[in-house]
């Protein structure tokens, strides 16, 4: 199996639009299947995760709701003054923010436009903006200042609706801190990475900081340290196959939280980008049997990020799969490398 699957990296590692891969698999009983790397990434380098960081968001929302401190049904408007909540959701000129609750916010049905994939009164977005490698830093003001410039497409819970926004979880990050009185930096530090001795990883805040792999646009390597300081909770985790892999399993077997919230979380899956979908804190990766030749293709429960790095559960086949394919231009290439993947796995 190792060499199947090392073929299948070395084959995907063209110098051309991936420049190296990480991909590291793991039985439920910590039998490791595959660790393996290419190109200029090896197993213990440590890299971006990107929005793979909105599980860890997702991991200390629902601590919170174990320990009684917040409900899912909670209103933004607990948490927030109207200088916040104010037109966060504008949708045919009512103003419907007053509706929104840490639920809408950790589904994406939410109904506030994505401060960064979506276009702003410029007509370009940010995440345009900095694979161009115009690097700027900004904080959840900037955000909500830029958010309430946009329009929304539907109103919060609106049936079958989704919009996978990162401004969701910039607000969530925020409820987290005012919980525990300190920064999403120190509270993921002291209450996930060092209990579970994820040693290699941590949210990016240091400029000077070069250790994590540079990420590709294309054949560009991108620095762009201001943006990557300000993702915090929704994107700013750096780590390592091996770290992620400990997190993922963890997450999964209930570490964190009951695991019967996992009923609720794994339901009511809503289409965010084909053919992805969110359930509560859940993103879901299952190919339509059209295009699979109508072979079975097990589901992939966990999350992915624009770089191209992934933390996923796939309970049919009870493996793990951590890594990342380190280019944000194609995000389907990560998604390619997994099914192959899995195709190999008994």
């Amino acid at each position: 199996m190792d060499e199947k699957i090392q073929k299948l990296l070395n084959k995907m590692t063209n110098n051309e639009s991936v420049f190296g891969t990480v991909l590291r698999i793991e039985r439920a009983d910590g039998e490791v299947l595959f660790d393996g790397a290419t190109g200029d990434l090896k197993t213990s380098s440590q890299y971006f995760i990107a929005s793979t960081t909105k599980l860890y968001t997702v991991a200390m929302i629902m601590k919170l709701r174990a320990e009684g401190k917040l409900s899912l049904d909670d209103k933004l408007s607990k948490f927030f003054g109207p200088e916040v909540t104010q037109r966060l959701n504008v949708y045919k000129g009512i103003d419907y923010s007053d509706q929104i609750t840490i639920k809408h916010l950790l589904s994406h049905t939410s109904g506030i436009p994505d401060y960064f994939g979506g276009k702003n009164n410029k007509g370009t977005s940010l995440e345009k903006e900095l694979t161009e490698s115009k690097d700027r830093a900004w904080g959840l003001e900037d955000v909500l200042r830029t958010v309430k410039t946009m329009q929304s497409t539907f109103k919060p819970g609106q049936k079958g609706k989704a919009l996978y926004s990162d401004t969701n979880f910039q607000l969530l990050g925020r409820i987290i801190e005012q919980f525990r009185s300190n920064t999403i930096e120190n509270i993921f530090k002291h209450e996930i990475f060092e209990p579970f001795g994820m040693k290699d990883t941590y949210v990016y805040t240091a400029e000077p900081d070069q250790n994590p792999a540079g990420m590709y646009f294309q054949d560009k390597k991108l620095f762009i340290p201001q943006a990557m300081k300000s993702t915090r909770a929704d994107g700013g985790i750096v780590s390592t196959s091996y770290d992620s892999m400990t997190f993922i399993k963890n997450f999964f077997e209930g570490k964190f939280f009951p695991k019967s919230y996992f009923d609720e979380m794994r339901t009511d899956y809503r289409g965010v980008m084909f053919p992805l979908q969110y359930g509560t804190g859940l993103m879901r990766f299952k190919l339509p049997s059209l295009m699979t030749g109508f072979r079975s293709m097990p589901e992939l429960i966990g999350h992915s990020g624009l770089s191209g790095a992934f933390e996923y559960y796939c309970p049919a086949k009870g493996v793990y799969l951590t890594g990342t394919v380190n280019q944000i231009s194609n995000p389907s290439t990560s998604y390619r490398m997994l099914v192959m993947a899995l195709s190999v796995i008994k």
